[in-house]
This record gives structure tokens, sequence and C-alpha cells, in this order.
């Protein structure tokens, strides 16, 4: 029996228009911007559509991909595409516990809206992150703990920041993110390429996601977690922290919180649903991504459907 899982991108695919024409075409999808505008305290709706240069800022990045990935699920649904799993990639987790039941709309806006801004906040200066293409992901967490214990060299002065490098996200057999400090993360670069990485390509982001360097601002996501409703799951989703299912409300303020500054282990979420039986992943927002990883694996009879434009979710439902 087919299986379907509804998968939701993390920040780094935006653009400005993402969603628009759902917006245009969907009142199901307007609402979702109201309500993400009403806990933002601005037009998200102004920030996805019209130039601007805030859309790539994590403060603001983030509930915007959210209201995104919300408003595209908002037209799925309308159109009777149910699924019976669901996962989402780092900020992605959110639009799976929307997607599962286990938190309203309203509610995950606002706690979104913090978690941009703790991250924001949060980044120290020095961080950065690079993404490992081909090469062992147990190669690349051990140049990780070898460089680390390892420590700064003599020469570092007083640069006070942590000397952290971890592994951020396990994407692909063929992409693995690793993040900290940015000698340390630089370092491990070059070691990775020696040790047979085809390239160690550095991220254009703001800073060391997902690392240590990022507790405290899991801390303070807790507290806010602390104040929305959460339920248990009515569809399963997979937390990025464990690779495994979530079954119960009391399960998801943890998970979520230590999420900020832990390994996403999405590779093994995929492989995961993938032996459990699912067979069609549909990507939910901008970009494609997604989808491309779930390609990586090489999983005989497995399909993938992106739908990040209004034409893509047309051409799903004339298809099937």
């Amino acid at each position: 029996m087919s299986k379907t899982v509804f998968m939701f991108p993390g920040q780094g695919s935006q653009y400005v228009g993402m969603a628009k024409d759902f917006y245009d075409a969907y009142p199901e999808s307007r609402e979702v911007f109201e309500k993400a505008s009403e806990a933002a305290g601005f037009s998200v709706e102004d920030l996805c559509f019209n130039e601007n240069d805030k859309l790539n800022i994590t403060e603001y990045t983030q509930i915007c991909m959210l209201a995104t990935e919300a408003a595209v699920y908002a037209a799925v649904t309308k159109e009777g595409i149910k699924c019976d799993a669901t996962a989402g990639l780092s900020l992605g987790e959110y639009g799976a516990v929307i997607a599962s039941g286990a938190m309203s709309m309203e509610d995950a806006f606002k706690v979104i809206k913090h978690r941009g801004k703790l991250m924001q906040d949060a980044v120290p200066e020095g961080g950065a992150m690079a993404a490992i293409l081909n090469l062992d992901p147990a190669v690349v967490a051990e140049v990780c703990k070898e460089v680390q214990e390892a420590g700064p060299a003599a020469d570092a002065g007083d640069y006070t920041l942590p000397y952290v490098v971890s592994v951020a996200n396990y994407n692909s057999p063929v992409q693995i993110v690793i993040t900290g400090r940015e000698d340390a993360v630089k370092k491990a670069s070059d070691i990775c390429v020696e040790r047979g990485a085809r390239r160690a390509v550095p991220l254009k982001v703001s800073g060391p996601f997902h690392s240590a360097l990022l507790k405290g601002a899991g801390e303070k996501l807790g507290e806010v977690l602390g104040t929305v409703t959460i339920n248990d799951p009515a569809i399963p989703y997979l937390a990025n922290v464990t690779a495994d299912y979530v079954t119960k409300a009391d399960q998801i303020k943890p998970l979520l919180t230590q999420q900020v500054s832990s390994s996403v282990k999405w590779q093994q979420t995929l492989e995961r649903l993938i032996d459990d039986g699912a067979d069609l992943f549909i990507e939910l927002g901008p970009g494609t991504t997604l989808s491309g990883f779930v390609k990586k694996l090489g999983r005989e009879g497995v399909r993938t459907v992106s739908i990040d434009k209004l034409e893509d979710l047309k051409n799903y439902l004339s298809a099937e």
C-alpha cells in the first residue's frame, strides 16, 4: 500500500514572490498569511511578495518561510491531498508539526517569530557553516571531533568564542553540513578534503546554526514553547534530533528545544520513512532541495513531487 509523506524545507530556499499565486487563488492560503502577520506584528505578505532587504535576515526569513509552507499546505489539503506522515528540515520541522495537528498555525507562528529572533540575536560573530561533498558521514563526524578536541592553534590570540565544530545536517549520502567557529570549520573543511571529500563549500549563512554555540537560544525557545498548546500528533511526524516518530505531546517541547543546537538527521529520517513503506514524498514550499535529497538515496520505487508554485499543484492534480 502506497504511503505519502509531506516534507517542509528549511531556510535558504526563500525568494521574493513565494506563495503569491496560492495567496491569490485560495482564501485558505490568504488566511494563513493573515495569521502569520498577526503573530509577527508586520506584514508577512509584504516581505514575501515584494522586493525588500529583510527576507534573507533570519529574524524575518523564518516566519516568512513557515507562512509560505503553511499556505501551500492549506491549498494542498483543500484539494483533498493527504499524507500518512510528515517531516521537515530544521525550520521546516514546524511545518511538519502543523501538518501533524500537534500545534495550531497561530501558535506555530508565535513560536517561530521568537525562534528567528533568538537565533539571530544569539549568532556569534566568527561562526560559519560548510557543506562537505562526497565523504563518508562517519569520517566527517570524526574529523570534527578531532579538530574540536585538538583546540585552537597557539596563535589564536584572544579569540574567545568556544572552539566548536560539529555536524549540523546529515542531508544525504553525498552532503554533510558542518557548523561552528569559523577557524574550526575551515580547519575541518581542509582536513575533509585531504581525506577524500570532493569539495568543501562555505555556506552563505549568518552564523553557526545547529551547533552548541546556539544552546542558549534553544533554552530560551523552550520557555516560549512552554506558553503554547501542544497536542498529541494526529498524523505521525519525525523529529530532526532523533529521526524517529513523535507520538506524544510531551516529547515535542524538548525535541524542538534541542533542535536549535543539535544535528539534523535528515538522511536518517528519509531512510526510516522509506523503510516503513513511504514511496511518495511531496515537498511543500520553496525549491526542490528536499526532493533532491530523496533522489540521492537511490531507492527504487520512490517518487518525489515538489509543489512550490500553483502550476505545480495543478500538474500534480491532473496527473493523479
